[in-house]
């Protein structure tokens, strides 16, 4: 991989959340996402993983970091101290419960109901810390006859009617190359509770979170979902191809595939002319985007053998100057060697173990966030540290 020259962000540790304690009883994906991007912006950001064997997502191998740690885990833990816990354990679940009365959020990803009999419950904790932001996730969502199911991203994919609309129209139904649902729900979920806590210094009250796997699930069905609900018109899988916008698909070329983006009749104006042919803009069946899709295949029928007869770099060099929305379609080593994603520095080194992980996505006044701890091993057992979230910021 090449190294960051010249990189002109800066990268340090965010600070907009300083000083707020979360305890983090969550575990595979959803959860942890939410938590590292709030140990990203300055949160302290306790992770409780079950003793011995610890996240499940650790032994989600290979590829593998250490010889008993995925890399799957290294991408949603970054910045958090580990602590091990047994729930059965009575002086254990008495220290979770004391941590989570200092806390200032509270997240996990437990069965509906289940942390009650731990104490660890919305209302109870609640009762006697008024202040906490209390933030499950869970499949379903707290009511409704599927609460008590168990959720993961892949199921919710195919229930949500992701799968239905992904892959091509005579294929089998096709996830999501990652855990799509998972990583937004993590995001809704730390949106939520950054809300929480700005409401929260108004009015000194926390607030109980419900977010699921589902309701995020259908959230990202969008335009999907409101020309359903407006229209009664229900998707289907397309391929690479939009339903509302053409051209705006995969196209070959002669060595390797582009992805084409034209969001407007001045996009197509300016692709038609690029490519030598300007008076496809004022042919009727192609003049606006309606009629563009309307005839689809015809114009299809045009673009697939003039894209096939060039190489990428020619139709990327026309495209640049004349405002085409167009890229590669890259795998991933070529885009970690990318000049754009050079630049923008969201790959960081951390000097305590050499590991790469992205950075936070998010830049704060010209700083991307990067904390610099790396995703750890299991740690101690709850009750051997003193105060973990003291230890926790002075060993940054």
């Amino acid at each position: 991989m090449s190294e960051q020259a010249n990189a002109p962000l800066a990268q340090a540790p965010g600070t907009l959340l300083s000083g707020i304690r979360v305890l983090d009883l969550s575990r595979v994906l959803a959860g942890p996402w939410a938590t590292q991007l709030l140990a990203d912006q300055g949160a302290c950001v306790l992770k409780i993983e079950r003793a011995g064997s610890g996240d499940d997502t650790r032994s989600w191998g290979p590829p593998w970091w250490t010889a008993d740690t995925s890399s799957y885990f290294t991408c949603a833990n970054r910045g958090k101290t580990s602590l091990a816990a047994d729930f059965k354990n009575p002086d254990h679940l008495r220290r979770l419960r004391e941590l989570a009365h200092e806390a200032d959020v509270l997240i996990e990803n437990f069965k509906v109901g289940q942390l009650k009999a731990y104490g660890l419950d919305a209302e109870t904790l609640q009762a006697t810390h008024p202040s906490l932001i209390y933030c499950s996730i869970t499949g379903f969502g707290q009511t409704g006859p599927r609460a008590s199911e168990a959720g993961y991203d892949f199921a919710l994919q195919g229930f949500t009617g992701l799968m239905s609309i992904t892959g091509t129209p005579d294929g089998e139904p096709q996830k999501v190359g990652v855990a799509i649902i998972d990583l937004v729900t993590g995001v809704y979920a730390a949106q939520a509770i950054c809300a929480a806590l700005v409401a929260r210094a108004r009015t000194g009250r926390g607030a109980m979170l419900d977010c699921s796997l589902m309701d995020a699930g259908l959230s990202v069905m969008a335009n999907q979902a409101s020309g359903f609900l407006a229209a009664q018109r229900v998707p289907h899988a397309m391929g690479n191809a939009h339903p509302s916008i053409v051209p705006y698909q995969v196209y070959r070329a002669q060595d390797g595939f582009l992805a084409l983006a034209v969001g407007n009749d001045g996009q197509f104006a300016a692709m038609a002319a690029a490519m030598g042919h300007a008076q496809w803009s004022r042919d009727a069946r192609f003049e606006s985007n309606p009629a563009r899709v309307a005839n689809r295949d015809v114009l299809n029928g045009m673009l697939e053998p003039l894209f096939a007869s060039r190489p990428r770099s020619h139709w990327l060099a026309l495209f640049a100057p004349a405002g085409v929305p167009c890229t590669p379609v890259q795998r991933v080593d070529e885009v970690f060697s990318d000049a754009q994603v050079l630049q923008r520095s969201q790959v960081v080194l951390h000097s305590d173990t050499q590991l790469r992980t992205l950075a936070s996505p998010v830049v704060v006044n010209g700083v991307r966030g990067v904390h610099p701890r790396s995703p750890g091993p299991v740690g101690p057992l709850v009750t051997d540290v003193r105060d973990p979230w003291i230890e926790s910021t002075q060993s940054l």
